[in-house]
């Protein structure tokens, strides 16, 4: 039967996935919603830093906020920070002496031409226009100032908004817990461990491949896991595959991805069979048509009416079927569950 070409390799079980979850501002932690092996979903909130410190931080920029806002004739509350400079008071009030300065110096032209009063009217006339102008380039930096202060006011309240979020710690994806940092009332500064967190669906298996077999495995292969002391066949496939091969042991470092429906732990011992062609035939009997004696495998074979034992050599092994290197040849019957079945007892074969 086609049981395809295999490579047998050893190695260790790993998490798809490992986080160290951490906060990203100081607190005492208020709550802790997971345990050590408990069960979390993406975006799950795994742990809380009290979070009254942080409420009345943002109360303090949003008021903040609002006085700078009325700073510049805008309403306390709004999201929009737009204005007229011009439309302002403080530059309003400016341009208004300017004008009037403006006019002042005009008239006193005027009268200075006609006779009418001496030129050191003039002079202090357009000392004062000066001085006016001066007064309203003041006022429109002072109004740009105020500006560039509403805006840094926003981004305090964003900070503040965030640093709130943070106090908040969530879980990146969907996993288990496998050790828990912290506990509640304690005194955490930022980027303090709180949980570590394993995504174990699909698990990773790390192998090394002997540098022989190296040229035959390739990504995309399927790879048949087990591990000690559970009777179950896992699926994957090749996914990475190191450039080089390692120098020190002469082997190919190899990953797969493993379907792991809950029976696996990460960090096992585990052998892994990598199907390296998948169409080659093997010579196979049913698994339960093979006795093993005194370290020894045989099967049964029937020749001229009469069972006859016959030792064998086997290679992969399956559920239902046996591979056999030697020992028989393909299509000799063999009897399936010969039990204390002897050679040279008669056997009827019924087809």
């Amino acid at each position: 039967m086609p049981v395809g070409t295999s490579v047998n390799v050893t190695g260790t079980l790993a998490a798809q996935d490992e986080a160290t979850l951490s906060v990203k501002v100081p607190g005492r932690v208020g709550a802790i919603a997971v345990d050590l092996g408990s069960v979390v979903r993406r975006g799950q909130v795994v742990a809380q830093v009290e979070q009254q410190d942080y409420r009345l931080r943002v109360q303090q920029s949003e008021a903040a906020l609002q006085q700078a806002r009325a700073r510049l004739g805008l309403p306390p509350q709004g999201e929009s920070d737009r204005f007229d400079p011009e439309a302002t008071g403080t530059v309003r009030q400016a341009r208004a002496v300017l004008e009037e300065a403006r006019q002042n110096r005009a008239r006193v032209v005027s009268l200075v031409e006609s006779g009418v009063v001496a030129r050191a009217e003039y002079e202090t006339a357009d000392a004062a226009f000066k001085v006016a102008q001066g007064r309203y380039q003041d006022a429109v930096e002072e109004i740009r100032n105020r500006q560039a202060l509403l805006s840094q006011r926003r981004t305090e309240v964003s900070l503040a908004r965030q640093a709130l979020a943070d106090t908040v710690v969530v879980a990146p994806f969907d996993g288990l817990v496998q050790e828990k940092h912290a506990s509640v009332g304690e005194y955490l500064g930022a980027a303090a461990p709180v949980v570590t967190v394993v995504r174990v669906n699909p698990l990773r298996f790390r192998g090394e491949v002997p540098e022989r077999d190296a040229a035959t495995v390739r990504a995309g292969q399927n790879v048949r896991v087990t591990v000690e002391g559970d009777a179950g066949l896992y699926a994957g496939r090749i996914v990475r595959l190191s450039p080089t091969i390692n120098q020190q042991n002469r082997v190919l470092v190899v990953e797969a991805e493993i379907a792991n429906p809950g029976g696996l732990r990460p960090g096992g011992f585990a052998r892994a069979e990598i199907v390296t062609n998948s169409g080659d035939m093997a010579v196979t009997v049913p698994a339960n048509a093979v006795v093993v004696f005194a370290g020894i495998e045989k099967v049964i074979t029937v020749e001229n009416g009469k069972a006859k034992e016959r030792p064998i050599m086997t290679g992969r092994r399956a559920d239902t079927w046996t591979e056999v290197l030697s020992g028989i040849n393909v299509g000799e019957a063999v009897v399936l569950d010969p039990g204390n079945l002897q050679s040279g007892q008669p056997v009827n074969v019924v087809e």
